[in-house]
């Protein structure tokens, strides 16, 4: 496979739904992902996985049990794994994720929210 650029602001015009990430690339066991976050997320945790989170658009607010901090554009923040968090967003933010393959976006909180088997983009 020959290696491609990958257009990420082309890739977020493809959608306009919230808290439903899309795969657009994989390497060395991760995914990584693009999502638009708006609102309030469930609490939850993620036993075995870290998770980065990048802010390409906009800005988002991460909640932890005794803290809160803000994530700007071009910003990023990893939550280690075990530490429970819920992203909240004023207004719609893109993200990109990096995650293992195979974790859930609600880790150990499954919800209407919860999305198994993502789509590439």
């Amino acid at each position: 496979m020959s290696p491609q650029a990958i257009n990420v602001r082309e890739k977020f015009s493809l959608f306009t739904d919230h808290w439903n990430p899309r795969i657009v690339a994989e390497l060395n066991g991760q995914h990584v992902k693009l999502a638009k976050f708006r609102g309030e997320f469930a609490w939850h945790k993620h036993v075995a996985e870290d998770e980065l989170f990048f802010v390409v658009e906009g800005r988002f607010r991460m909640d932890f049990r005794d803290t809160s901090l803000w994530v700007e554009k071009g910003e990023m923040i990893v939550v280690p794994r075990g530490v429970e968090h819920r992203p909240f967003a004023e207004n719609e933010v893109q993200v990109m994720l990096f995650e293992p393959v195979g974790t859930l976006n609600t880790g150990d909180a499954k919800d209407s929210r919860t999305r198994e088997g993502l789509d590439w983009i």
